[in-house]
């Protein structure tokens, strides 16, 4: 396995100078080196093959021994230094200091057909920035960290990328609920890949510690390596740089909003500055159409992470990075016009997006009112939203349509005729804005069904592949692997899973709402 290493981030960027691996506070430096702990019995279950195309690894080297050892961290591909990234962050809204990878390693960068690639292993151990935690990972976790990235990759959505899942042979000690009833499970090792894993809190924590030094040079390689049409450094590529990782940020979390996913954790250290979908930890995607849920029970009092909040906290977190630029920038007022255009930018990209996932294409002046009429209807009872919108792109007559949704309701027995009516008076008004269109139901049924998905990763499907996990068997981390890489095809023997959450997953751990215990 012979790969185009490169050492962009480890040569251009100041370096912890203390080696040890000790939990500490790490000063003037973007990473310690650190090596990746040894592990028991390493078996690695899955391999998205794709990714590993993209590096220049073929199938049959990731299934050489070499390949098993690198991505479980038990060998050190040569003349590469592994290291662990300093960031700092805010959580929940408060200023949370020196954070870091905790539990993930990046062991080195490769450049394959013209793109550079960071290759990190999430849980393989400790790190100077762990704090009070082992740097491990469990395998609960670990699949669905695994499933979910490559799945929002198909889903079009900004991510970060999966390359393998492995087993370590060794048990890790965890308390899911939190409850204080830790219990040991399988210790698992994703190896993830993104073009950087660099978060808005690694800005920060230069900021903070007024370190103006060290943030101009972590900025000049961001804007050097990721940004680079936006010229040599300078008060005007810093401007734009904000503006286009706003912009960025912006499309991402509209994209979430259209296939009714919510991240559960956007903490500012959990916000990639390429504006790619990053952490993925209590994530979720909407059942019951609902702008109040949140999958995180850590979150569940004051819902800050909330689906229908996700926008308004990217803006936060845009504003936080305001804060860490400015001492590079020192001037306020481009920055809050670029934040700003944000929240003009959000109101259009939003409507735009709701009325693609209807097959609008033309303007109305009363598309804003038949689309927050929808999402009231959404809500009178529990209404799933994948089936809804994917049914939709169905729609002829709306003398019919009711019968169009109806596997979207969650009790349709008690479905009353007051909601009946109100489904009906909206179906009548759809009809006649669909009337003015000037494509054919079938182009819009094409549209809509490339927009709507018919399969996403909700949590009971990752709890059946957990489950079956724990038991030895791994099939159904493929079978579900395979099925989201085509998540707005048809898949006729896939049909199954197009269907609403199971009653007994309505309130079954990791199937409603999830911890960050992993």
């Amino acid at each position: 396995m012979k790969l185009n290493i490169k050492n962009t981030f480890t040569a251009e960027l100041p370096s912890d100078t203390n080696l040890e691996n000790t939990r500490r506070q790490v000063e003037n430096a973007a990473f310690s080196f650190v090596k990746p702990k040894k592990t028991a019995q390493p078996e690695v279950l899955h391999v998205s093959q794709e990714m590993a195309a993209e590096l220049g690894i073929s199938k049959e080297e990731t299934a050489s021994e070499f390949f098993k050892n690198i991505v479980t961290g038990n060998e050190i591909y040569p003349n590469t230094s592994p290291y662990a990234m300093c960031y700092a962050g805010h959580q929940f809204g408060n200023w949370a200091g020196q954070l870091g990878d905790g539990r993930a390693i990046n062991l080195f960068e490769i450049e394959h057909q013209h793109k550079n690639w960071k290759i990190q292993l999430k849980g393989a151990g400790e790190t100077p920035y762990s704090r009070t935690a082992d740097g491990l990972a469990v395998l609960r976790s670990s699949i669905r960290e695994y499933l979910c990235a490559e799945a929002m990759f198909y889903l079009n959505v900004p991510t970060t990328r999966s390359l393998s899942l492995s087993l370590s042979g060794d048990d890790v000690l965890r308390d899911v609920l939190y409850d204080g009833n830790p219990a040991y499970e399988k210790g698992a090792i994703v190896a993830r890949v993104s073009p950087s894993f660099l978060r808005f809190g690694s800005f920060e924590i230069f900021a903070a510690r007024k370190d103006t030094k060290n943030l101009k040079k972590l900025v000049d390689y961001t804007i050097k390596h990721h940004f680079s049409h936006l010229g040599t450094p300078s008060k005007e590529s810093y401007i734009n740089f904000f503006k286009e990782v706003s912009e960025r940020t912006l499309k991402m979390i509209i994209d979430w909003q259209r296939v009714g996913f919510v991240h559960g954790v956007m903490n500012t250290d959990n916000m990639s500055i390429l504006g790619l979908t990053i952490d993925f930890g209590p994530y979720g995607w909407l059942e019951g159409f609902d702008f109040g849920w949140t999958p995180n029970t850590t979150d569940s009092q004051h819902k800050r992470y909330r689906y229908g909040n996700q926008p308004n906290i990217g803006l936060w977190n845009l504003y936080q990075l305001a804060n860490a630029l400015y001492p590079i920038i020192e001037e306020v007022a481009p920055l809050n016009s670029i934040l700003e255009q944000y929240k003009i930018d959000f109101e259009t990209q939003s409507l735009q997006m709701m009325k693609s996932k209807l097959g609008l294409v033309s303007s109305d002046e009363e598309d804003l009112k038949l689309i927050q009429e929808l999402e009231d209807n959404l809500q009178l009872v529990e209404t799933d939203m994948t089936i809804f919108f994917r049914n939709l792109s169905r729609f002829s007559d709306e003398t019919t349509a009711l019968k169009l949704i109806e596997n979207a309701f969650y009790d349709l027995k008690n479905l009353s005729k007051e909601v009946e009516n109100r489904w009906n008076n909206w179906f009548k008004k759809y009809a006649d804005r669909l009337a003015i269109e000037r494509i054919s139901s079938e182009e819009r049924k094409k549209k809509m069904d490339l927009t709507n998905p018919k399969y996403v990763l909700r949590n009971y499907m990752s709890q059946m592949a957990i489950d079956e996990a724990n038991k030895g068997n791994y099939s159904l981390i493929n079978e579900l692997f395979e099925l989201l890489k085509k998540p707005y095809s048809e898949q006729a023997k896939h049909e199954k899973w197009f269907a609403k959450r199971p009653e007994w997953a309505r309130d079954k751990v990791g199937c409603s709402m999830l911890s960050c215990s992993s």
